[in-house]
């Protein structure tokens, strides 16, 4: 849950991730689903491919994995504090600061996609306008790794890591027909209970699908 701009009830998910930095890479970057869908995804891309890391948080596992199999990483993220983390924890990878939203993508651009828990500080509505426009950005036949927690929720308020926030999702069902419907053929679907390495953590569900531009 790393990437988006919005100002509702809760605080702005650059405030929140700025105030968690090192601290959620600890939470959350020891997830084995996590892992698994970066080895699938790994299996799959082609030599040297473009990849972009839509809330790439602290770079880390996602670009990190990534740019060490020799692929070429562009992250985004709308906090200061993690992009500076990613950028000296993964050097061979780019990083910009922005809302992964409003920066300009070329059709195509991308031979694969990454949005490990940026979502969900977005509305329904922008999360499903960001997925369609992320599937334009893609090659067709290019590929998707995405992941939420598959929760039925609109505008709702929530402490995530002590922090207030606003977060939106949908159930599992409802989501991999988002991502189908935003252009992607969803190919594989893993849910899993995750708890993160946290004081306040407990278990949460987390959805991971892998799919290909049409």
């Amino acid at each position: 849950m790393s990437d988006d701009p919005g100002e509702r009830a809760g605080l702005p998910a650059a405030t929140v991730f700025d105030a968690l930095g090192a601290e959620y890479e600890r939470a959350f970057a020891g997830s084995a689903a996590h892992h698994a869908s970066l080895d699938l995804l790994l299996e799959r891309l082609g030599p040297g491919s473009r990849v972009l890391d839509a809330g790439s948080g602290t770079g880390v596992p996602t670009a990190r994995r990534l740019a060490g199999a020799g692929h070429r990483v562009v992250g985004v993220d709308v906090s200061p504090v993690m992009t500076a983390l990613a950028a000296r924890q993964v050097p061979d990878a780019e990083f910009r600061l922005g809302d992964v939203r409003e920066l300009p993508w070329e059709d195509g651009e991308f031979d694969a996609v990454c949005v490990y828990f940026s979502l969900l500080q977005m509305s329904r509505g922008e999360q499903a306008e960001l997925l369609g426009r992320l599937a334009r950005a893609v090659r067709p036949g290019g590929l998707l790794a995405v992941a939420t927690v598959p929760v039925d929720v609109a505008e709702a308020s929530a402490v995530f890591m002590g922090q207030p926030v606003v977060v939106s999702s949908f159930g599992e069902e409802e989501f991999t027909a988002l991502v189908a419907g935003a252009g992607f053929a969803v190919e594989e679907r893993r849910s899993v209970l995750f708890t993160p390495d946290h004081p306040a953590g407990a278990p949460e569900p987390h959805l991971f699908l892998h799919g290909r531009r049409v």
